[in-house]
């Protein structure tokens, strides 16, 4: 009869597993649908942002975007991990982490440093990396204004010279069960290639310059705010996709145990048959 309790206790604790993941499960898909609606009507603003001013700085002769484009030897680079704050999100924060490692090892000999968003991110990349920063809390209230900030404390060190480089690592979100990493260079910005666009049929006011690196900050600030939304949705759809195959898997574990538990509880039934009738034979001889 002990181990038919010891079963009862793991069908009870198995079953309250469950309950919790499946709860999970709902919380992150109702998360999931506001993020994911957020992520892809944003994107074709960034892109378009993107297009206006590859198209602006095409048209221009000489080298346009003064302190964001200076092209310096890599000696000191800077990696911007985008994680999460919480886990229980499958291998979502792992594989950010694993190519922040690659990343700094692919710069073997020269400071790499990194910029942590998010705990999870922090904590397991402060043992064996230099964390210059930590900004966790900026999902705490995820909004563009709270991002830009972000983005003009890393252009300010790009700028200053404290860094020659500075790269994003974030999940890049595809659909609930896919996330892809992605790896892209934030500064310095990557030189303009292709023809000139039609530019010259239209009148700038102020002149295109102005333009120009009015543009630069805000598509800086929209790249870094687009990263973080992408790294936003991929957490709640990963949370889902590995809460479901949770729930799935303690299912099938209860299931099992049922089984278990009442083979065994019918061989104690039998047992106790056997003893009645034995007993019952012993008293007639």
């Amino acid at each position: 009869m002990a181990n038919l309790k010891e079963i009862r206790n793991r069908i009870t604790s198995v079953s309250s597993t469950m309950q919790i993941t499946s709860a999970m499960k709902m919380v992150s898909a109702a998360k999931l649908k506001k993020a994911q609606d957020a992520i892809t009507a944003m994107r074709p603003y960034a892109e378009k942002l993107t297009e206006i001013l590859q198209s602006l700085s095409a048209s221009m002769e000489g080298e346009i975007g003064g302190d964001y484009t200076t092209q310096r030897e890599v000696k000191k680079v800077l990696i911007v991990a985008i994680t999460s704050n919480r886990g229980l999100c499958g291998a979502f924060n792992t594989n950010v982490i694993k190519q922040t490692k690659v990343l700094v090892d692919s710069y073997r000999g020269k400071q790499v440093d990194v910029f942590a968003i998010g705990k999870k991110g922090n904590d397991v990349l402060r043992k064996t990396c230099t964390i210059v920063d930590n900004k966790s809390d900026v999902f705490d209230h995820l909004s563009f204004d709270n991002v830009a900030v972000i983005s003009d404390l890393l252009a300010a060190k790009f700028i200053a010279g404290d860094y020659d480089k500075i790269e994003i690592v974030y999940n890049q979100f595809k659909n609930a069960a896919t996330q892809i990493v992605q790896t892209e260079q934030f500064l310095p910005l990557a030189p303009v290639v292709g023809a000139a666009a039609n530019a010259s049929d239209y009148i700038f006011e102020p002149s295109k310059e102005e333009i120009v690196m009015t543009l630069i900050p805000k598509s800086l600030k929209t790249q870094l705010y687009k990263s973080i939304r992408d790294s936003f949705a991929s957490e709640h759809g990963a949370r889902m996709t590995a809460m479901h195959k949770a729930t799935d898997n303690a299912t099938e574990l209860r299931n099992q145990l049922k089984l278990t538990y009442n083979k065994a509880r019918q061989a104690a039934i039998t047992n106790e048959i056997l003893e009645i009738v034995g007993g019952a034979e012993a008293l007639k001889g």
